[in-house]
């Protein structure tokens, strides 16, 4: 999920994108890689390397990622593996609570809000640094978030939280301001990365757009609790040193490093072989060949996300309003959409594609956060049922021709579908070659076409395609995910250039409705609008599928806790929490994280030894749990869950 645009990775993947796409790539349960599985599953214990931990001072963290950065510029990047990179970097005036996302202190120490929620005053730090010694201040902050407001490229990303928002001042060192000219229903959620203004003042709206934020720039100052002293957009290796004056005090290890693979069977035999601490996004056969297995701790974790087929339903010049690229003409009709809707097989893509580590997807809004998840009132409205495909399309005019093959309402050919796949995501190329069947049996051709994620995105922008596999996160609060279906987005987080002017009506309505019931409703009525209009498919709500040398590392706690999921997380706390296995004690009164120990020296839940219960509740459960979590904050009932970074991320 999840990938901004920004794709970040699922449980296969995906963001937050804040929306963060998702994306992970999961293993395709064909022959070959079921034997590569049992083979894995079948390696003696011996053969695992535990490899000398740097225990004793700390050492190097090093995760295994199956995506890369797209951009360490936090104004640019749209992949969740982005995001959780800019988490090491950079501080947030807001922060996200491990246990259901809730807002919680992190720059700010409080904050208030007028009785007409048109003025918001948030209360800082005074005690933060930058990395190069000089002070973070709340003149940081308004300097960042008008940045934003200006309505330059910072805006495609983060303008959706400052919605409504008319001022932001510092009116002190520690003192912050919002004045708004109506209410914005989201605040005080701000997941914008604080950047330095006495380093981004030089950064030139023209030139952020290329701005790589990368040490070949010099000294990339941050405040975060680690450096980035060696990587690049789109390379293979990123290493963050730790910094020993974060205001949450030293991390417990020296340096945390990224290494990307190709795919999941090298990350994981990394792992294996002690090569690496730390493997996400893989598969649950992956998970499942690793439990149990000494030295190794691994789980299903819940993400907040949801995978989909996405259709191109109007790629237009924004400035003439003449359509560009070259969509097939079917795919602009919703009534040609919709019916596809009802030829997808999700129970089967669960079970084959996902490995039964998910749920059927349904709307954009996960199960997760109930009080926002429309249902529709036909138990039906999401089966699969290709009779019904067949007779809405017949209805809609594209009726089978002489020659076998369904045609356009006027009689011409509908020719073939271009159905793209994400190249380094198993799930993507397995979920569009479903499709592909399914479209052959309603009498439709279609062919798979792959790209790369990065280069998937420049289609999309293009406006060359027809159809796509992608997923994104959806964040606590669901605005930011429905922003991105609105008319305004297209080209820019918009990636199925969708618009809709009684969508955009209802998505305004919610932005500024405080009341949580009247707000909800809004919320439910764009998913049935949704469901209608059809420029996504939702296919899937997917795990995510982690694995970590819990013989060398420990303290992760799972995010929602319980049952989520210990990194790519929203903020940094695990960074901050994990340490070397033989020093986690109690981990910091953290008795239920992985690895800690308790008063009489046995392992926590699931402990060092090498759990074989996974960690974790695995998705079908935990998504259960999710449902129960919620939490009124301002005025507004969230609901906790995640999404991933397979890609879109």
């Amino acid at each position: 999920m999840r990938d901004v645009l920004v794709r970040g990775t699922s449980g296969d993947g995906r963001a937050v994108r804040s929306r963060v796409r998702s994306g992970h790539g999961r293993q395709r349960t064909r022959l070959l890689a079921a034997l590569a599985l049992v083979a894995t599953a079948l390696l003696p214990a011996a053969a695992l390397q535990p490899a000398p931990a740097n225990a004793a001072d700390g050492g190097t963290f090093t995760v295994a990622l199956t995506n890369e950065v797209d951009s360490f510029n936090p104004f640019l990047g749209i992949e969740a593996t982005s995001f959780e990179m800019w988490a090491l970097m950079y501080d947030y005036l807001i922060g996200y609570s491990m246990k259901d996302m809730s807002p919680t202190p992190a720059l700010a120490t409080e904050w208030d809000t007028s009785d007409d929620g048109l003025t918001w005053t948030f209360h800082m730090r005074d005690d933060v640094t930058w990395s190069d010694g000089e002070p973070l201040t709340a003149n940081d902050v308004a300097y960042t978030y008008n940045r934003v407001l200006d309505g330059g490229p910072e805006a495609a990303t983060w303008s959706s939280y400052l919605v409504g928002v008319q001022k932001i001042e510092a009116t002190d060192d520690t003192t912050v301001v919002l004045t708004l000219k109506k209410p914005n229903a989201v605040l005080p959620l701000l997941p914008i990365p604080i950047v330095p203004e006495h380093v981004w003042k030089d950064v030139s709206e023209k030139a952020v757009k290329s701005y790589a934020n990368e040490p070949k720039d010099g000294t990339v100052v941050g405040s975060g609790p680690f450096r980035l002293v060696e990587g690049t957009a789109g390379g293979s290796t990123y290493r963050f040193e730790a910094n020993p004056d974060y205001w949450k005090g030293a991390p417990h290890v020296d340096e945390v490093v990224y290494r990307v693979y190709k795919s999941e069977d090298p990350a994981v035999q990394a792992l294996v072989k002690g090569e690496v601490d730390f493997v996400e996004g893989i598969s649950a056969l992956q998970v499942k060949s690793l439990q149990g297995k000494e030295g190794i701790t691994a789980q299903n974790g819940d993400s907040p996300g949801f995978d989909e087929i996405a259709f191109n339903t109007g790629s237009v010049d924004l400035d003439t309003g003449k359509p560009i690229g070259d969509p097939n003409p079917a795919v602009l009709d919703p009534k040609f959409r919709f019916a596809l809707n009802f030829a997808i097989d999700r129970d089967q893509l669960i079970r084959t594609v996902y490995q039964g580590a998910g749920q059927p997807g349904a709307t954009i809004i996960p199960p997760a956060y109930p009080e926002y998840q429309w249902t529709s009132d036909d138990p039906d409205a999401f089966a699969y049922n290709p009779e019904k495909a067949a007779q809405l399309l017949d209805e809609a005019g594209y009726v089978v021709g002489s020659d076998g093959k369904r045609t356009m309402p006027d009689g011409s050919p509908i020719g073939t579908l271009r159905l793209a796949a994400r190249s380094d995501s198993e799930t993507s190329l397995d979920v569009m070659n479903y499709f592909k069947e399914w479209l052959a049996d309603l009498d439709i051709d279609s062919k798979v076409e792959t790209y790369e994620s990065s280069k998937l995105t420049d289609v999309i922008l293009e406006g060359t395609f027809d159809t796509f596999e992608w997923g994104w996160y959806v964040e606590p609060d669901p605005d930011s995910m429905l922003s991105y279906l609105t008319c305004g987005q297209r080209g820019n987080w918009s990636d199925s250039w969708y618009c809709n002017d009684a969508y955009d009506e209802l998505y305004q309505s919610q932005h500024v409705e405080m009341d949580d019931a009247k707000r909800a409703d809004d919320v439910k009525q764009m998913q049935a609008l949704l469901y209608d209009d059809a420029p996504y498919l939702v296919t899937a709500y997917s795990s995510i599928g982690e694995a970590f040398r819990s013989d060398r590392f420990a303290c992760f706690q799972p995010q929602p806790d319980p049952g989520g999921i210990w990194l790519i997380q929203y903020g940094s706390q695990n960074y901050l929490n994990l340490r070397p296995a033989a020093d986690a004690g109690d981990c910091d009164g953290l008795p239920d994280a992985v690895g800690a120990v308790d008063s009489s020296g046995n392992g926590g839940t699931p402990g060092t030894k090498g759990s074989d219960d996974g960690g974790g509740s695995g998705a079908m459960i935990g998504v259960g749990v999710l449902a129960g979590l919620a939490v009124v904050v301002g005025g507004i009932a969230l609901v906790r869950r995640r999404a991933t970074a397979d890609d879109r991320e």
